[in-house]
């Protein structure tokens, strides 16, 4: 029972420490507005529909995976307090960086779109300088992704927001400031995802026998989850280019 006190007392201890030197991880909102629902009424004229089912979701995983480095992030410090906190004379022999992993702590990272919603399970592994001893930590991060577009950049955006860390072998006395390092490391670090900027949207339809082009630019998007896929919906806006052939 006294062992189970230690315990409790420590992590909340860690925990209210971790707030005071480094701040509760901040939530920014993506840029753009937030991309909603299609609209019940049926479909405005001009909008077309792409579907990102799951096979081509893994795809990208993979080949991430198997023929580029692991996504890398460094944890770095939130202000000043954190910086004193950690004396400059231990600082140098730590990585202090989180390691995005394939698969690993029974959870494969990947994105999945069901209930409505779009998740994405993180494995992850890790280092970091804590007082001067260098923690080595592993585990997994519970995600889910907002949508949101921003029309005169004519990109599409994802925010990546961190539900839940799960940590393997990690003191509870030190567990909360890993937590809040990963989340905010996860936070600042990844986000925003651009997702499908203007090039990929963008449309320019050469009409040479009138002497110019139709440019077509999206005005907004909708998206819905559908038998484990992502739909996008896109309505363009169109306008003649006099004089621009391609």
């Amino acid at each position: 029972m006294r062992y189970l006190l230690i315990l409790l007392l420590g992590a909340l201890l860690g925990g209210a420490a971790t707030i005071y030197f480094l701040g509760a991880p901040r939530a920014h909102s993506a840029p753009g507005v937030p991309v909603k629902p299609p609209d019940s009424s049926g479909e405005p004229p001009a909008t077309v529909v792409i579907t990102f089912g799951q096979s081509f979701i893994d795809g990208v995983m993979g080949t991430t995976f198997s023929n580029l480095d692991a996504p890398k992030f460094q944890l770095g410090q939130t202000n000043k307090a954190a910086d004193e906190f950690t004396p400059a004379v231990f600082q140098g022999g730590c990585a202090n960086s989180i390691t995005i992993l394939p698969e690993g702590s029974g959870v494969k990272t990947n994105v999945q779109f069901h209930n409505g919603s779009i998740s994405a399970p993180l494995a992850f592994t890790g280092s970091r300088n804590i007082s001067g001893s260098c923690i080595q930590f592993k585990g997994w991060a519970q995600t889910s992704i907002q949508l949101s577009f921003d029309e005169p950049k004519q990109t599409l955006f994802g925010r990546v927001n961190v539900e839940s860390v799960n940590l393997e072998g990690v003191s509870p006395l030190v567990n909360p400031f890993v937590t809040v390092f990963v989340q905010t490391a996860i936070d600042q670090r990844v986000n925003p995802l651009v997702l499908v900027n203007e090039r990929q949207l963008s449309l320019l339809v050469p009409v040479r026998a009138s002497n110019g082009a139709v440019k077509a630019q999206v005005k907004d998007v909708r998206s819905e989850i559908v038998d484990g896929a992502l739909k996008l919906h896109l309505t363009y806006n169109f306008a003649a280019v006099k004089g621009q052939t391609g």
